[in-house]
């Protein structure tokens, strides 16, 4: 909603309207990219008046009769840029949208821009979006992707970071959390384990929050900006919890159909990419493998196969992309068989009986054509995918890793010994193994003896394993 408004140069869109939307192109770096696109697919923003988008730092010809909506953070680099399309007069008015609060001085940096290019009637709008998060789903949102890095588990845990470092970060996350709430318009209760990371992050949240209640004049969660939320008497609940205090979870072999698709696969923002194999080309040489295929699939909101199963194990998403198949032959035949009777030729009075009698079964089946077609496409993107995720499981033997971890993480009574799994070569990847043993470390009430150890060690070095992650594991425990 927030980013349809924007889109719609801060106005909220007016629902069933039958007007032409006012043209106009998107401008964006690549935190706004990150926002916008899993959210609003091409043909969406097409539908809002959007007919260019184009990132901020790209080679950009000037539209001097098209009005710009820029969304981007608010970086220094970003203001340069930005006050070098004022100078240029690229466009017919600029609507300016931070993603987190700029500050005064760059903002004085853009009106001074503005001033010395003669363009100040022209930049129509500057918006604070306070959208500084990545809403994948209806019920889940990530910090950020780009950058990624500097906010991670492994960034704040660096043995060397520094106090200036790690201000940054906490600062990085709070900034994200804040803008959550803003757009959720609703102020949380807070708890977090104390004496850690969540603990600083809870600390700098409520002290943001409280700084913006205490000026009421310039609130954020008051006023006409806010949907329902100000009106709740309920407030969320935000829980920050330290990732140490349960490391096995993200290291262990998942059997449900998102987590490996996540996992396996190349999967960001929703996205799967697919490298797929065309076969093989023969030559006088001899057979040469062609050059793979690069596909990308969506998995979003819209695709009702993927919000049905992704939480199902793989063998029931094999079973349901199969019945859905055998779903879509049968309708597909259907309309061929329609189509069949209603070219009879010739006079016959049955055939023209027939003919009357299925003419309502047709137009039906005509009619469901558009719903039928994405339906294909819908068993056609999901076969690709089950396909390259099943793979990965017969190639690394995933299952079996699934149900040892399990066993371990549950105290059950393996079946086989540790040392066999991590031997096997033809079980999993160096990295497989490696997970595996830290998850059994973990898990383990205590650490295994020294002589055990080696002897672990040195059939994970067999394997091909780098054995830094034990090593900080050992140090963790």
């Amino acid at each position: 909603v927030a980013l349809k408004r924007m889109l719609n140069f801060n106005v909220p869109p007016v629902k069933n309207s039958t007007g032409e939307p006012v043209w106009k192109v998107l401008i964006y770096d690549r935190f706004g990219q990150d926002i916008i696109s899993p959210l609003l697919s091409v043909k969406e923003l097409r539908d809002m008046g959007i007919t260019l988008h184009l990132l901020l730092h790209s080679d950009r010809d000037a539209i001097p009769d098209v009005p710009a909506v820029y969304f981007v953070m608010p970086t220094e680099e970003n203001i340069d840029r930005m006050c070098q399309d004022l100078r240029n007069q690229l466009y017919e008015s600029y609507y300016l949208n931070f993603i987190s609060a700029i500050s005064r001085s760059k903002l004085e940096d853009i009106a001074n821009a503005a001033i010395g290019a003669n363009a100040v009637t022209q930049v129509a709008k500057v918006f604070d979006q306070y959208l500084n998060f990545i809403t994948l789903e209806d019920d889940m949102f990530v910090l950020c992707n780009q950058n990624k890095e500097l906010v991670s588990y492994r960034a704040i845990n660096r043995p060397d970071i520094t106090d200036t470092e790690m201000e940054t970060i906490m600062d990085t996350i709070v900034d994200s959390l804040f803008c959550f709430f803003v757009t959720l318009g609703a102020i949380p209760i807070i708890r977090c384990s104390r004496g850690t990371a969540a603990e600083m992050v809870a600390v700098k949240l409520d002290k943001k929050l409280r700084e913006n209640l205490r000026d009421a004049r310039n609130s954020l969660f008051t006023g006409d900006t806010l949907g329902a939320g100000q009106f709740s008497f309920q407030r969320p609940l935000l829980v920050l919890v330290d990732r140490n205090i349960d490391l096995a979870t993200p290291l262990h072999h998942t059997w449900t159909y998102q987590a490996l698709v996540h996992d396996v696969l190349d999967f960001h923002l929703n996205r799967v990419n697919l490298e797929e194999s065309t076969g093989m080309e023969t030559s006088p040489a001899g057979a040469r493998p062609k050059k793979k295929n690069k596909k990308s699939y969506d998995l979003t909101a819209s695709d009702k196969f993927w919000q049905k199963h992704k939480g199902s194990p793989f063998p029931e998403v094999a079973e349901s992309v199969q019945q859905e198949l055998e779903s879509y032959r049968a309708q597909e035949d259907e309309v061929k068989r329609l189509k069949s009777i209603m070219g009879i030729e010739g006079e016959d009075e049955g055939a023209i009986s027939m003919l009357s009698d299925n003419t309502a079964k047709l137009t039906s089946a005509v009619s469901s054509l558009p719903e039928l077609l994405e339906k294909k496409r819908l068993i056609d993107l999901h076969t690709n995918v089950a396909t390259a995720v099943l793979e990965h499981i017969k190639s690394r033997k995933l299952d079996v890793y699934f149900e040892y971890e399990e066993k371990i993480m549950s105290k059950s009574t393996l079946d086989k010994s540790l040392l066999d799994m991590i031997s096997d070569p033809d079980a999993g990847t160096p990295e497989d193994k490696m997970r595996l043993f830290l998850i059994y470390y973990i898990s383990s009430a205590q650490a295994p003896s020294e002589i055990d150890l080696e002897q672990y060690k040195k059939a994970l070095m067999d394997a091909g394993c780098n054995l830094a992650p034990l090593n900080y594991i050992k140090q963790w425990k």
